[in-house]
């Protein structure tokens, strides 16, 4: 059960950094690619922490 769980989370965890990645070009951010890549890969942390970011997650996801 505990390998099923690691798994699911693994898979949100890139299918969210993939879907951000792809939507990136809808946000505020600056588009420079290091900023782009680092914003992709703490987007659990900076969406739980930041309100901003994860206004500009929500627009890179669904395109608001």
């Amino acid at each position: 059960m505990g390998q099923f769980i690691f798994f699911a989370l693994l898979v949100g965890y890139g299918v969210g950094m993939w879907k951000f990645w792809k939507g990136f070009e809808r946000t505020n951010f600056d588009r420079t690619l290091p900023n782009r890549v680092r914003l992709a890969l703490l987007w659990p942390v900076l969406w739980a922490a930041n309100p901003s970011y994860r206004k500009n997650f929500t627009k890179a996801l669904k395109g608001r």
